[in-house]
Formats: C-alpha cells, sequence, structure tokens
C-alpha cells in the first residue's frame, strides 16, 4: 500500500527534526529488513512509515497428532517428519497426504490452505515460488524491500515459477477441499477446530490458539523450502502521516505514530488478552519478561513462535511481495490466475502465462499515471 500512496505521504524526518515536536532518536531500534519495507519508497534516505505490525507466514502443525504417528509416517515414508525450514515442499505434501489417509481419527485432513480467490492466495502461493527460486520481478528482494516505480519484466513464464504453481497445484490436491473457500481467518478457524493437522498461517493466530481447545497442542516452524530456499511471506505495515493534511493535523498524526509505535505500547498488545501484536522493535524481544514468555507462552503466547518468525525475518529467508505502484492490480492478476488453474480451468503454464500479460499491462498504465503526475 506504501507504494501508490509514497508521493501522497509526509517524510517523517521532518517530524523528527522539528524542534516544536517530540523526536524518534531510536529508529535504530526498529528490526531494519522492517524498517525499509514498510517505511521507505525508492529513495532510501526517505523514511515515510514506522513499522506497526509484522504477521508473517510460519508453518503450524499439531504437536500432539505429529508425535502420535511420527514413527509411522518415517517408516512410510522415510524421512525425519519433524517440520521445519529443513523440509522440502515435496515432504509437505507427503506428510499432508500420509496424515490424511491415515490420521483421520485425529484430523480429517492432513493440510489447509488459505486458497480463497483472495490476497490470502497470492500470500499462500508465494513461499511456494520463492522457495523454488521464482519472483515476480528481477532483483526481487530488492523491489520488495526498497520498492521500485519500473520493475521491469514479469517472471511469471518462467521455469522456476511454473514449476512452483506446479506443486502448489499439487499441495492443494490433497488438502481439505473447503481451502479454496478460505482466507487466512477460514483456515485458521480450521485448524482451531481440529480439521487440518497442518497449515501454512499467520504467526499471529498462535494467540488464539494458545488460549483454545489447543492450547499446548501446536508447534510452530519455518515453511518448508524449495530446490532453492525457504522463504516466509512477510505482511507487515507502517504508520504514516497524511502529507496533504494540515500542519497542525500533520504534529497530531505524528503524536500518534510516535506512540502507537512505541515500546510501552507494543509491549502493551503484546499482553494483549484478545489477541497480542507482534513487536517491530528488537529491544523488546530482549526484556527478560519477554525473553520468559518465548519459553512458556504465559501472557504472551504469540512468543511461542519466536524462534520460527525471527528465523524467517532473516534477509535470506524474509518473503517480501513487490512494492510496486501497481501492485494491487497484480495481485489481483496473481491470484485470479491462481485460482483459475486450482478450479482446473488452467493450466499452470497457461495461468502464469496470463498472469503475466496482465502484470506488464497493469504496470504500463502505472508508468504512464506517473509521467502525468
Amino acid at each position: 500500500m506504501l507504494a501508490p500512496y509514497a508521493r501522497a505521504l509526509a517524510p517523517l524526518d521532518g517530524f523528527m527534526e522539528d524542534d516544536k515536536l517530540p523526536d524518534l532518536d531510536d529508529v535504530g531500534d526498529f528490526i531494519p529488513t522492517q524498517l525499509d519495507a514498510a517505511g521507505r519508497f525508492v529513495d532510501r534516505d526517505v523514511l515515510l512509515a514506522l513499522p506497526y505490525d509484522a504477521p508473517t507466514l510460519i508453518w503450524i502443525y499439531r504437536k500432539d497428532i505429529l508425535e502420535k504417528h511420527r514413527g509411522r509416517l518415517q517408516d512410510d515414508l522415510g524421512f525425519d517428519p519433524q517440520p521445519g525450514g529443513d523440509r522440502t515442499w515435496e515432504e509437505y505434501y507427503a506428510m499432508a497426504k500420509w496424515l490424511g489417509e491415515n490420521a483421520k481419527d485425529d484430523a480429517p485432513y492432513g493440510s489447509g490452505h488459505q486458497a480463497k480467490q483472495h490476497d490470502s492466495l497470492m500470500n499462500d502461493f508465494s513461499n511456494v515460488l520463492w522457495g523454488y527460486g521464482g519472483d515476480y520481478f528481477e532483483q526481487g528482494g530488492e523491489v520488495g524491500r526498497f520498492g521500485s516505480e519500473d520493475p521491469g519484466e514479469a517472471l511469471l513464464d518462467r521455469p522456476e515459477a511454473l514449476e512452483a504453481a506446479e506443486m502448489y497445484r499439487k499441495l492443494l490436491s490433497v488438502a481439505h477441499p473447503s481451502s479454496l473457500g478460505w482466507d487466512w481467518t477460514g483456515l485458521g478457524e480450521a485448524f482451531g477446530a481440529g480439521q487440518v493437522a497442518m497449515a501454512i498461517e499467520w504467526h499471529e493466530f498462535a494467540a488464539g490458539f494458545e488460549t483454545g481447545d489447543l492450547k499446548g497442542k501446536v508447534g510452530y516452524a519455518r515453511v518448508p523450502r524449495g530446490p532453492q530456499r525457504s522463504a516466509s511471506m512477510y505482511g507487515g505495515c507502517g504508520i504514516a502521516v497524511n502529507g496533504v493534511a494540515t500542519k497542525r493535523e500533520q504534529g497530531a498524526a505524528w503524536l500518534f505514530v510516535l506512540w502507537a509505535t512505541s515500546k510501552d505500547t507494543q509491549l502493551m498488545g503484546l499482553k494483549s488478552d484478545v489477541g497480542g501484536g507482534t513487536p517491530t522493535r528488537e529491544s523488546i524481544y530482549r526484556l527478560p519478561e519477554v525473553e520468559r514468555a518465548a519459553k512458556t507462552g504465559d501472557e504472551m503466547p504469540n512468543l511461542l513462535t519466536t524462534d520460527a518468525v525471527f528465523q524467517a525475518w532473516e534477509p535470506d529467508n524474509i518473503g517480501l511481495r513487490p512494492k510496486i505502484p501497481a501492485w494491487n492490480e497484480c495481485d489481483t492478476a496473481i491470484f485470479t490466475e491462481l485460482s483459475k488453474m486450482l478450479a482446473g480451468s488452467k493450466s499452470p503454464e497457461t495461468a502464469m502465462r496470463d498472469a503475466k500479460t496482465a502484470f506488464e499491462s497493469a504496470n504500463e498504465r502505472a508508468r504512464k499515471s506517473l509521467a502525468r503526475a
């Protein structure tokens, strides 16, 4: 969302340099990758937003079910079924299929996905795309972290993207059939209701699982890897100041930005009994009470995912969607084409080729719009 609105946002540096306003003297406390992804667009010297939250896709699984069947799983499949970034997407598929066939009394299906024709489908697929060495554009890491007004040719017809699309279709073939109608909320509810044994879900759903019937029964790990890497979609956002508001309104907005992203407020959110956010400041994770909660989950259940998300936030593992002016159109194109592929009306090759064509049309319109601005 930052990219299409970047020109209408007020650079935060001006507020930090204004003697009449409180300063942000610890900008270095924010996790660097998140500060760039949520707060900068093209010009790396200009900060437009501060990271507010950091939901990240990870592998959630029923520890009790996997432990119950661990021996048979390993004997039948020939590998250690312990979830994590060392498992491949092929192994994830094999585990989901086996659980769906042999552990129905524990959960009707081995896996579930957020594969509705919706932004959730793009997020779910992207982990596989990146794992197979594909991306939406060249220099995808840079385009995701700092953004681009002209990202160049879309790469969705490359062999890596086609292989990822075929793998994704394979994953859905053994998943709960309602996956095609679930976004992240539907998937989370299904997992919480015991309908699936495994899923790739936003880590902040842990707050609900750990305060409900599944407390203590859920494990959290990095997503599986493809031939190239394990990559987890980062879904965070930032808080910015409206650049066309009055000076007085901008000053008030700056006060809100400081409060909403402060250590005290982020810690309060982390402890919330109605869920709990994810701190974007590194210093919060070093607080003794937070370090204790990361081991026990007491008062701050989201912290049980800490090991998984910290690995996922490493520069080589984090997955960043393209930060480009036309992304909303491109997002719609990829989840629409993937939905047609999953419905069986298009092959992976056709779906990816058509998505590429839609990407290029959307980016051309964005370039013309920027040229007129």
